[in-house]
């Protein structure tokens, strides 16, 4: 069987556009082999969320899949998109063929955990078989199913083994998976356990792109009958690859350090940000520091260097390697740099406040004046040219509230908020590894970090410590009760869960930023503002 896994890169509620890049696709490869695969939502872009509750958004979605139809010829076409029907919203599979929708499949487990809210929108699947489909002058049964079908382990349905039942000769799964660390490994290992256990071919088509504050990193695959994998489509980029099948052999997947992973995840997040939204500069804050330094490298990676601008602000505070740092990134890079002092600014800002702040201590109040005079020169600059600020602050710091509302959490994408700290030093370090020379100076890689807002000033944190720590408070709360065991200060663990809580306000009004963890701050992590929840021991 030849197969052509269309791995594109749709964009949100782009209807036609979407619609014609499938056309295009249809028509090149139509007459070459016998199933054309697309992945799951491909003609809206995943997820729409509450455009699901527009019926023109759904009656447009059903026009343009009426255009798709009408390009099908004998090649069959497998296309995700939504369908209405006795007003219950379905996630579905298009099955085209002959110009007529021959077959439609649901989906059946509609996942709500994380980032995903499907029962918001849809109803789940009324019944699962598989469809007969007329190939090469034979009719093959496909076991059809979308996405979390796939992982259902923890579901009672057991999708993938009732198509097998009733006569599926091939397991085709669409999908629209987003990407965290490691994420293709657990692909493999349960498409490959359901393939040799079931004694079935497996087709994994996946979407690719970013959507806000997710990566999706196609990867599409098919393995075969005894759960060996025979085809691998690209990792964050489109990919409309002819596969025979029957030609193909069993191939050993490898997958990239973590810090390439990261890296690649992060400057797609970035780059699909600014086309999808219609962008094309950006401006950065730098200080000098290991933090703007990673998302300045990310941001010249996925815009090219003549659409960057970098900033210094020294201040009083400022020390000159901070400013050297910074010019020494920025030639590093090719990107653009200015030097903008905000120490008359501060000293006016002072002067005028003087009625409110004379008779005080120096301290916090004064400490994030300076951050957000920085925030609005940043915020200024990208006004004027048109750009798009992006933030640069780390998971670690914005999980502990060591951040300026209105300072330095100012922006419109967070690239690097889902990095603790020491992931940031990581992936900085493989920057200067992978590109074979110094990107990022040697100096901000070994100096304290510090936010240079007080004399002496360095951060309060052990960031090899606190920042494991902080991830598993967040990603795997369930384990907080047994951090003490497993050697954790009682005291640092009480101290960061209160920090941890008392940042949240900031949080809910911080830029969005792009997911690489299996639990990012955003959508998929909602804890309440107000919260007086105690552990009672």
């Amino acid at each position: 069987m030849k197969v052509v896994l269309a791995q594109i890169n749709p964009t949100v509620g782009a209807l036609d556009a979407n619609s014609e890049k499938i056309k295009e696709i249809i028509r090149e490869y139509t007459s070459q082999c016998d199933l054309i695969i697309f992945p799951e939502m491909v003609l809206t872009g995943y997820p729409p969320q509450d455009l699901l509750l527009d019926d023109t958004f759904i009656q447009q979605t059903q026009e343009a899949l009426d255009g798709i139809v009408a390009a099908v010829k004998s090649t069959a076409i497998i296309v995700g998109t939504i369908r209405k029907e006795n007003n219950n919203l379905f996630n579905t599979a298009a099955v085209i063929q002959d110009n007529a929708v021959i077959a439609y499949r649901d989906k059946t487990h509609l996942p709500t955990y994380d980032v995903f809210d499907e029962i918001r929108y849809f109803t789940p699947a009324e019944s699962i078989t598989p469809v007969e489909l007329s190939m090469g002058g034979q009719t093959v049964k496909i076991g059809l199913q979308i996405c979390e079908d796939l992982w259902d382990d923890e579901y009672d349905t057991k999708v993938s083994k009732s198509l097998c039942s009733q006569g599926a000769e091939l397991l085709i799964n669409i999908s629209a998976s987003p990407f965290h660390i490691n994420k293709l490994q657990e692909r493999i290992e349960i498409i490959s356990s359901k393939a040799n256990d079931l004694k079935c071919n497996f087709i994994y088509c996946n979407l690719v792109g970013a959507q806000d504050e997710l990566v999706f990193d196609g990867q599409s695959c098919i393995v075969n009958s005894a759960g060996e994998v025979i085809y691998l489509s690209a990792a964050f980029e489109e990919s409309v690859q002819l596969v025979d099948m029957e030609k193909c052999n069993p191939i050993k997947v490898l997958e990239p350090p973590e810090e390439e992973q990261i890296f690649n995840t992060l400057s797609l997040g970035v780059k699909d940000y600014f086309q999808k939204t219609g962008h094309t500069h950006a401006v950065i804050g730098l200080s000098g520091g290991i933090d703007s330094a990673l998302t300045a490298a990310i941001a010249k990676n996925a815009l090219g260097s003549e659409n960057v601008l970098g900033i210094a602000m020294p201040s009083i505070f400022s020390s000159d390697h901070s400013i050297n740092d910074a010019q020494a990134l920025a030639e590093n890079l090719g990107i653009q740099f200015e030097i903008i002092s905000i120490k008359k600014i501060n000293e006016q800002m002072l002067d005028g406040l003087s009625p409110i702040f004379n008779g005080s201590e120096v301290g916090l109040a004064e400490e994030n004046l300076q951050a957000r005079i920085r925030g609005n020169i940043l915020m200024a600059a990208a006004n004027k040219q048109g750009a798009l600020l992006l933030n640069t602050g780390n998971k670690t710091e914005t999980a502990l509230g060591y951040c300026t509302m209105y300072g330095d959490m100012a922006g419109a994408l967070a690239v690097i908020s889902d990095l603790n700290k020491t992931q940031v030093y990581a992936v900085s370090r493989w920057v200067n590894t992978n590109f074979s020379k110094e990107i990022i100076p040697q100096n901000t890689l070994t100096k304290a970090p510090s936010a240079e807002l007080k004399p002496n000033q360095v951060d309060p944190f052990d960031y090899d410590v606190v920042s494991p720590l902080v991830d598993i408070l967040i990603t795997e709360p369930q384990r907080s009760g047994k951090l003490e065991i497993e050697g954790y200060s009682a005291e640092l663990i009480k101290e960061l869960k209160q920090k941890i809580r008392l940042a949240e306000f900031k949080r809910r009004q911080a830029a969005p930023g792009i997911r690489i963890s299996p639990k990012a701050f955003g959508v998929g992590r909602r804890y309440p503002i107000v919260n007086q929840f105690t552990v009672k021991r």
